[in-house]
């Protein structure tokens, strides 16, 4: 089992949101790192920080799993769509997404001041400066740290 932290902006799409329909396609990733994480590195059954990005209080608010194996994401594909990609097509599709499913939200937001300011998250992606990535990869100790937190 890996271990991973999806963004989203609550605004666009909620822990509320994915609580309320239980399983969501991810679409909308256009980042090759983060979409590689998705296409060669999760799994069904992989854990899922959920993490409110661009608001008040940024920080991971949930947990959600993996729900399926990566495959075509289809927004690239619809014209009318903010994801459309002309150079995408269904025989060489450039974009992938994973369903994810609801598990729980947690007792309190873990705000990323708490995740900047705690020692045994030194190394971890998401307080490194610069880092913009949607989908980050999260070491099982990175993992026991944050929910360890929510405390």
């Amino acid at each position: 089992m890996r271990y991973w932290l999806m963004k989203s902006e609550p605004d666009t799409f909620s822990i509320d949101d994915l609580e309320r329909v239980g399983t969501e396609p991810w679409n909308g990733v256009r980042n090759y790192q983060a979409r590689n994480f998705m296409r060669d590195g999760m799994r069904p059954g992989d854990g899922v920080l959920f993490y409110h990005s661009n608001c008040a209080e940024p920080g991971v608010i949930g947990l959600a799993e993996v729900a399926s194996e990566a495959y075509p994401d289809p927004t690239q594909f619809d014209r009318s769509s903010d994801y459309f990609d002309p150079k995408s097509t269904p025989e060489q599709p450039r974009w992938v997404l994973v369903d994810v499913a609801f598990k729980r939200k947690l007792g309190r937001t873990i705000t990323l001041a708490e995740l900047k300011a705690e020692p045994r998250l030194e190394g971890f992606a998401l307080v490194q400066r610069g880092n913009r990535l949607s989908v980050l990869p999260v070491t099982k100790a990175q993992w026991d740290c944050i929910l360890s937190l929510e405390r």
